[in-house]
């Protein structure tokens, strides 16, 4: 995600995160944006959603129609406020920055891991383990794949990285030599 979405994001996230706190409704909350979040990224909506001839009437309701069981009033407000405010398609990065609020409030880390092939669970378990003993805090992990490394894994968390990639020493190993 761009930094510049990143920066309008961060201040609808710390809101509702203190609100979320405020009522002991964490759960709650992250099941709304959650909700939301996957509701802008349907294609079908992500058009409506940033089309200018349609107006915010016709979003809100769209978006209080779709929700209507799923968002709570201070969740509908939410719509609305961002519906005023054109920030619709922040939703993804605001879910994204409550998720790691909430992590640091839970006393854990999110982790990403990228590996050349996919990771066995048993791996990722033990991963979780080591990682957890280093930081000192529980860790939430996500993997994911990437062929371009070659072999071994990246590891992101927060804001440290491991690159422990094949493709990383090559890169270093060119750096130190000039190439």
């Amino acid at each position: 995600m761009s930094d510049d979405l990143i920066t309008i994001a961060r201040p609808y996230a710390e809101a509702v995160f203190g609100r979320a706190v405020e009522t002991e409704a964490l759960d709650g909350w992250m099941e709304m944006l959650a909700f939301l979040s996957a509701v802008i990224a349907d294609a079908s909506v992500a058009d409506i959603i940033v089309n200018p001839a349609v107006d915010h009437g016709r979003k809100l309701q769209l978006l209080l129609d779709i929700g209507k069981d799923q968002l709570s009033d201070e969740g509908q407000n939410l719509v609305r406020l961002l519906v005023e405010n054109d920030r619709l398609p922040v939703l993804p990065e605001i879910y994204n920055l409550f998720q790691q609020m909430k992590s640091e409030h839970d006393g854990a880390i999110n982790v990403e891991v990228i590996s050349a092939y996919a990771l066995k669970p048993g791996a990722e378990k033990e991963l979780a383990a080591a990682l957890k003993n280093k930081l000192g805090r529980e860790v939430n992990i996500s993997s994911s794949k990437d062929p371009e490394l070659i072999g071994g894994v990246k590891i992101r968390a927060g804001d440290m990285v491991i690159d422990g990639s094949v493709a990383g020493q090559l890169s270093q190993l060119a750096n130190e030599l000039g190439i």
